[in-house]
């Protein structure tokens, strides 16, 4: 494993970092049992740095229990986050922290991020809150070693909030089909002269960099060098910058974790020649030109006051121009249960615009879910879907919650 050095605390961090937001899971929960021989064995092969968030769900306890069972919680640092956007008080800061450790069974968290700050006003308001007093005591007590943010927001407001406070480090969505969006290499380059380290989350787009590639885009990569995947590319891209510290992949199975940690291996800076840099922007060209929603799959904005699915009705859009309309439909069908009486479409949606105040890509989630009905629920596929529910007698739609206008 490489490691790169955090300036402001002199810790020396793994390239790779473990992203515990998309564990494996079974029948809706976490599977123990493999997250913990993951765990194991990215320890193992040298992964030292673990971001997980209070509002994840089960991801805490998940990786408490992993570090507990094989005795390592001392070889690694762990991140986790305080969930800005639930916080009503300034008590909530106690007490968001207290449940975070006691999940993760530990008597410190060594990065500790502001969950999502937005924008400048969103880190003043928990200012006005004595959040600075606030970390300042948690660091003299120990319970928080390095204090941080994670952000989702333009770049002008990355900056602010930068310049806002003294940080130990920040967390950016960053990626090559991304590079000037929300912070941009802009912020990384800003954050990174002011002597903090940059840790990079969607670093593969929530996987559409690998699964979601258009048929031109893998095929540019095949042609550039066939015995590279689509994941090397997207990595390397990342490490091949300085200004990057730790790329964090969220990795749901063992296979992943190796082929990762075998690229991480090798990760070295500078180390794109022109020719990679050109395969990149045409891999964008395509790549930009077919994705029409910019959905991580993060599911902050879940779940709906409907039941929509709103990551899987954005996913089968995606897919319909990616690939086909009817690799679309049938990926909207089984993700959204449209044959079924409580089906998650998009039609469903009432534009409560709920979802909206928490997505951190910012999408106008009301408004493309209307052009996912148009696409995804023509006649022709709504009709046949009403005759199936009718044929087996589940026409009956559940009552949905009642949502404040």
């Amino acid at each position: 494993m490489r490691y790169r050095r955090d300036k402001k605390s002199g810790n020396a961090l793994s390239v790779l970092g473990f992203g515990c937001m998309r564990f494996p899971r079974a029948l809706g929960v976490i599977d123990m049992k493999k997250t913990s021989a993951m765990v194991r064995e990215a320890v193992d092969r040298g992964v030292n740095y673990f971001d997980t968030a209070w509002i994840y769900p089960g991801s805490e306890e998940a990786l408490g229990t992993a570090l507990a069972e094989h005795k390592l919680r001392e070889k690694v640092y762990i991140a986790s986050k305080l969930p800005v956007i639930v916080c009503k008080k300034p008590e909530d800061f106690d007490r968001y922290l207290s449940q975070s450790l006691a999940r993760l069974k530990t008597d410190r968290i060594d990065y500790y991020l502001m969950h999502m700050l937005t924008d400048i006003n969103s880190f003043e308001k928990i200012r006005g809150w004595g959040i600075v007093d606030w970390v300042r005591q948690k660091k003299e007590s120990g319970a928080v070693r390095q204090a941080g943010f994670s952000f989702h927001g333009t770049r002008d407001d990355f900056l602010a909030i930068l310049a806002a406070y003294d940080w130990d480090f920040c967390q950016i969505q960053y990626n090559y089909s991304n590079e000037n969006y929300q912070a941009g290499r802009a912020g990384l380059k800003a954050a990174a002269e002011k002597g903090i380290p940059v840790i990079i989350m969607e670093p593969l787009l929530g996987g559409k960099l690998i699964g979601g590639l258009p048929k031109a885009a893998r095929e540019a990569f095949q042609k550039a060098d066939p015995d590279r995947s689509p994941a090397d590319w997207g990595l390397n891209w990342l490490w091949d910058q300085a200004e990057v510290t730790v790329v964090l992949s969220g990795m749901s199975g063992m296979e992943q974790l190796l082929e990762n940690i075998n690229l991480a291996e090798k990760a070295l800076e500078n180390s794109l020649s022109p020719a990679d840099l050109a395969v990149f922007d045409e891999v964008k060209m395509i790549f930009n030109s077919v994705h029409k929603v910019n959905c991580t799959a993060c599911a902050y904005c879940m779940p709906c006051p409907q039941q929509v699915n709103i990551p899987g009705c954005f996913a089968a859009y995606n897919t319909s121009f990616a690939f086909s309309l009817v690799a679309g439909l049938q990926q909207y069908v089984t993700s959204t249960g449209a044959a079924s009486s409580a089906s998650h479409m998009a039609g469903r949606c009432v534009k409560c615009r709920k979802c909206e105040k928490h997505c951190p890509q910012n999408i106008k989630i009301s408004a493309v879910l209307d052009d996912v009905k148009r696409r995804l629920e023509p006649f022709w596929v709504r009709a046949p879907l009403f005759l199936f529910r009718s044929i087996v007698g589940r026409t009956t739609r559940p009552k949905p919650e009642k949502t404040l206008r």
